[in-house]
């Protein structure tokens, strides 16, 4: 059974006079070799019922029985807890979905996104004192601004502060 590149096998119980593929007596188990570890599902009830009123298994269901243990347990040989190893078991998604929401949560607010050309200029302006006085001072009076513009100037230069960017904006804006 399965589909292309995806097998999925029954484990039945059928009678050897019918066809391979006819209609069997009853399902047991299951086998899905496509995943890491195997998946193989056996009724171990109903297999050692099966086996103990002279039931053959295939060399395949063999095989599988004895990865199982039931093999093991009906014939009464060491080894009937078997060889199977089980996948761990999956976190389920609502522990998946909060542990995202706290990373998420937990991100710095600023620099997340990338800003547009304006709003990195306003921003740019507003981390530039020197720049707003002159600004502040093209909205008043000319005469005063002409005072202020000497007082920048005239200002000793700090790290933080460009005087040479804003004094040539500044001498437009007397010229203005």
């Amino acid at each position: 059974m399965g589909k292309i590149r995806t097998p999925y096998f029954r484990i039945v119980v059928t009678d050897s006079r019918k066809a391979r593929n006819g209609l069997s007596i009853e399902e047991i188990g299951r086998y899905v070799p496509g995943q890491d570890p195997s998946i193989i599902e056996v009724n171990s009830e109903r297999a050692l019922y099966w086996l103990g009123v002279g039931a053959q298994p295939s060399e395949a269901v063999e095989a599988l029985l004895k990865v199982t243990g039931d093999w093991q347990k009906h014939k009464g040989l060491p080894g009937t807890e078997g060889t199977l190893k089980v996948a761990a078991p999956k976190p389920a998604k609502s522990v998946a979905y909060e542990a995202a929401v706290k990373a998420a949560a937990a991100e710095p607010a600023e620099g997340a996104t990338t800003l547009k050309k304006k709003a990195q200029e306003k921003l740019a302006a507003k981390s530039e004192p020197v720049a707003e006085t002159v600004v502040e001072a093209v909205a008043e009076e000319p005469a005063t601004v002409t005072e202020q513009i000497d007082e920048v100037a005239s200002a000793p230069a700090t790290s933080d502060e460009s005087n040479s960017a804003a004094t040539p904006g500044a001498e437009e804006a007397v010229v203005e």
